[in-house]
């Protein structure tokens, strides 16, 4: 048998397999931008992960869009998907209250919601961003400002916290940049980081709270302020290859990116095999590491 179903090129009906076993062995993986250096290579790592346990992943991007996020989220949902794995934008927690509700497995990465009582993998973001600006402090720049992203979002809030946290600790003043995130999606965001630096001459360090920001502050300096590059401390939150080839070298905040992937996989396989999904669920921080480069040494 085995044999002439080689000879005649059979194969399996997926759709039928999982209409007798309630299982289609796949996990959706939802992120805010594939394309983003971060997203990308976690997405990669945790493929390789689910394929040793039997599951083909779907990648996605949401753009932060709460429309896009419940588009996808019910399209998967309707193909009966066995998971997912979800970076949310800020206005679907309903969505997924109603996914745990209806017993589908749910892991949420980098963010979570708060009151919200789901599965979630994170990092520390308070306290990665904390030391981060601390070793600025160390290095004696004194007069360091904060790039970020204008957001409510658990992940965000937690890299402002913990920048401000230490600037007040240590009597300096806080200096920020929220810009939305609608603008930067048009490709402003080079703008609005050009006129903060006009706007703070004083500046001598610059922490960057996403490494897309990063990039976009590199090209001003590049661009209008080539003198800056060598005499501001600089550091970008998550690493990214071309940091370390730059002149000078990026300090940057890395995440752990196997960590991550190995931990979501952790926390998605006994879902995907209990019953009732709402029996334990697990909220897991991890750490980061500061890997420390020439933009962000005593000048």
């Amino acid at each position: 048998v085995l044999d002439y179903a080689k000879l005649i090129n059979y194969r399996p009906n997926q759709i039928a397999q999982s209409l007798r076993t309630g299982k289609s062995k796949i996990l959706v993986f939802m992120v805010e931008d594939i394309s983003n250096n971060f997203f990308s290579k976690l997405a990669r790592i945790f493929e390789d992960i689910a394929y040793e346990k039997g599951y083909k992943v779907i990648f996605c991007s949401n753009e932060n869009d709460d429309e896009k996020s419940n588009e996808l989220i019910n399209l998967f949902n309707f193909r009966q998907v066995d998971g997912f794995v979800i970076v949310p934008s800020p206005g679907i927690k309903s969505t997924i209250e109603n996914l745990i509700n209806d017993n589908t497995p749910v892991v949420l990465l980098d963010r979570f919601f708060e009151g919200l009582d789901c599965n979630s993998v994170v990092i520390d973001n308070e306290q990665a961003s904390f030391d981060a600006t601390l070793h600025l402090i160390h290095n004696e720049f004194k007069n360091i400002g904060f790039i970020t992203t204008a957001s409510d979002q658990t992940q965000m809030q937690g890299r402002l916290s913990g920048y401000e946290r230490a600037v007040a600790e240590n009597g300096l003043a806080s200096k920020t940049l929220q810009i939305p995130y609608i603008e930067i999606y048009k490709g402003k965001g080079k703008e609005y980081v050009k006129n903060f630096l006009d706007q703070h001459p004083e500046l001598d360090a610059v922490f960057f709270a996403t490494n897309y920001l990063a990039q976009s502050g590199l090209e001003v300096f590049k661009e209008n302020y080539p003198k800056l590059i060598n005499e501001l401390g600089i550091i970008a939150f998550d690493d990214n290859d071309m940091f370390k080839i730059y002149d000078p070298t990026i300090t940057s905040v890395s995440q752990p990116l196997v960590e991550l992937s190995t931990k979501l996989m952790d926390v998605q396989l006994p879902l995907l095999k209990k019953k009732d999904v709402n029996e334990t669920t697990h909220q897991i921080i991890l750490k980061t590491e500061l890997i420390i480069r020439e933009s962000s040494l005593k000048k």
